[in-house]
């Protein structure tokens, strides 16, 4: 944890600091409806922080779930009938409770039906924050936009306009990840220069991180805040892990290794 105060101010860190004691101390359950791909890696993430997951997306279950939670997630990665209708359930009742939902609308300008589904989501739940690739966000600025799957061709910087208009249009906070991940409220752009390129050849790393997110926006009032420590963490794990990395396969272990030391030896 020494080498991160290079990259954050005194106050940064301080806040950092604070945010993953809470973290350990209360142990959020976050609940998470993502997609197939991202369930494990995701579990283990929140494990390794000192939170706690649940993975549930059954529609007859989630409304009930989310109430116990202290964090929603919804990821579009993999959508069918059951999980769109479970993540509208989910998320309303996210909404009567008053815990925060983190959405990520992952190719959402791929499709027609990720597009329709997207509109009907924000139109029926209010998100707390949105985290997606360049290419995502602008998709979400734009609904023409068309996007040919999960990875991005767009730089994070030509989002970061939209994304401040979609931030206060949504009254939400908004992550663009990427090279560098730019984190906005619509008025302030903060922005984390960490993490490894090997980071994008693991399948799920971003689904991954939406969790990490969570756990601190569920401890976190300040939104804002919130995401760039999940963030920063996130980075500063992955770039570490990268480091003692062979190939993406152990990178995946070794992230979810260095998560766990960051946050227990701090």
């Amino acid at each position: 944890m020494n080498d991160l105060k290079n990259f954050l101010s005194e106050t940064e860190y301080q806040n950092l600091i604070n945010d993953i004691q809470i973290i350990h101390t209360k142990k959020p359950l976050i609940h998470s409806i993502t997609n197939y791909v991202a369930i494990n890696f995701s579990a283990n993430a929140l494990l390794s922080i000192g939170a706690s997951p649940v993975m549930s997306r059954a529609p007859e279950e989630v409304a009930q779930m989310a109430s116990y939670a202290d964090a929603l997630v919804l990821n579009l990665g993999t959508p069918e009938e059951q999980s769109l209708k479970a993540m509208l359930i989910a998320g309303k009742a996210a909404n009567e409770k008053g815990i925060p939902v983190i959405y990520d609308p992952v190719a959402v300008g791929a499709t027609s039906f990720r597009r329709e589904f997207n509109r009907k989501l924000l139109n029926s739940v209010r998100v707390s924050i949105i985290r997606g690739n360049a290419s995502e966000i602008l998709a979400l600025c734009d609904e023409h936009k068309i996007t040919t799957g999960v990875d991005t061709f767009d730089q994070g910087e030509i989002a970061v306009e939209g994304a401040k208009a979609l931030a206060l249009k949504l009254h939400s906070v908004i992550i663009i990840s990427g090279k560098t991940d730019y984190i906005t409220n619509g008025k302030e752009v903060k922005c984390v220069n960490l993490g490894a390129d090997i980071m994008s050849k693991v399948t799920a790393m971003g689904c991954t991180i939406d969790g990490i997110v969570a756990a601190f926006a569920a401890i976190n009032q300040n939104l804002f805040k919130a995401a760039y420590n999940a963030m920063t963490l996130c980075g500063y794990a992955g770039q570490t892990a990268a480091a003692k990395s062979k190939g993406n396969g152990s990178m995946m272990i070794n992230f979810l290794d260095e998560l766990y030391l960051i946050t227990t030896n701090y």
